[in-house]
């Protein structure tokens, strides 16, 4: 079955160091896990490493077995077999029947032609499988906030491409794409169950048009809040959920941050340090505040006309926090999947780019 985790991570400094280029190949695709610091030979010396850099990679038409793989590494043949499974799965190495032992060798014969098949079938399967997306949407169409911000850059994506497989009894339709697309971390276990609040909260993001905070899906789900952010931001690394502020709740976050800097630093300050005469700030603001009725209404009519970036400033200057919010990316299910390949595209060019080199080495 194929099966590829692939990790954004920046490609090499040095282009020469064959070592180093296998080491980021190998991060990159996830075909070994690190735990703790990294070690001081930087992973050169692990099995699968030693098995491309040593055997796969300059020997490319020559098929490999397990039995004198092990003999050769002083490593049981079962280890061996593990990390040819991995990089079978992942559509790097192919097998064929030998005399008594199953060859082992990189698809079409050398690197460059194994990462292209691994690509198509990458892309292809992405594509069969993002097709869950269109059935399962049910945003409205209040999508875009009246004030819209950039959302926050990505983080380095965690992307994982697995091939269908039939739904067993612990899962349904949604988790069963959650897990083969890495939403639910490395190891799902229990949170592939269709009760686990992973499943409930990109349920929430398939319904919601506006972005969806920490604190109203941690009482929503009567979840904790920290374990809803870690969530999210696993959400975040696939690529398919993003970050962005919520300019819905900020004439509420300018509202409570000028009556609490207006009762501890009064007027004066305000003006000055507070950045209203920075950001001609209407007197009507004032009126109201020294009257004690003012609402987060009247701010918000007040500040109409002022730009949203211009507000977070005045917001920042008064020591005031805006509320994040959570939200599949894309105004559509088509700009979603869009937005998906073209983030498995990017990290597959990279891919290729590093094996062009080796081959070139």
């Amino acid at each position: 079955m194929f099966d590829i985790r692939l990790d954004e991570i920046p490609l090499p400094a040095s282009e020469r160091d064959l070592d180093t280029l296998v080491s980021w190949l190998i991060d990159t695709l996830c075909l070994h896990r690190r735990r703790g610091e990294s070690t001081a030979d930087g992973g050169r010396f692990s099995p699968i490493h030693r098995i491309l850099k040593d055997h796969l990679i300059p020997n490319p038409t020559i098929g490999i077995n397990s039995k004198d793989l092990s003999d050769e590494m002083a490593l049981t043949p079962a280890a061996i077999h593990h990390h040819l499974t991995r990089l079978t799965s992942g559509g790097l190495v192919s097998s064929s029947g030998g005399n008594s032992w199953r060859l082992h060798h990189l698809c079409g014969g050398d690197l460059l032609k194994a990462v292209d098949t691994m690509s198509q079938r990458s892309k292809l399967i992405q594509k069969q499988r993002m097709e869950y997306i269109e059935q399962a949407w049910q945003r409205g169409n209040d999508i875009i906030m009246e004030m819209e911000l950039a959302p926050d850059p990505m983080p380095a994506l965690n992307l994982r491409v697995k091939e269908w497989s039939p739904i067993s009894s612990s899962e349904c339709e949604l988790s069963r794409f959650m897990a083969d697309f890495g939403l639910l971390g490395e190891r799902p276990g229990k949170e592939i169950s269709p009760d686990s609040i992973s499943v409930k909260l990109f349920e929430m993001l398939l319904n919601s048009g506006p972005p969806i905070s920490i604190d109203e899906a941690a009482k929503s789900l009567a979840a904790p809040k920290p374990r809803i952010g870690r969530i999210l931001e696993r959400f975040r690394a696939t690529g398919l959920v993003e970050r962005i502020a919520r300019t819905d709740r900020l004439a509420t976050a300018l509202w409570s941050a000028m009556n609490t800097q207006y009762l501890r630093r009064g007027e004066d300050w305000m003006l000055k340090r507070g950045g209203f005469e920075r950001l001609d700030a209407p007197n009507s603001i004032f009126k109201k505040l020294k009257k004690g009725n003012l609402t987060a209404e009247f701010v918000k009519s007040e500040f109409k006309q002022i730009p949203a970036q211009e507000q977070m400033l005045l917001l920042n200057l008064l020591g005031g926090r805006l509320a994040l919010g959570y939200r599949l990316v894309g105004d559509s299910p088509q700009s979603t999947i869009r937005k998906s390949q073209e983030n498995l595209d990017r990290i597959l060019q990279r891919i290729r780019r590093v094996a062009t080199i080796i081959e070139q080495s």
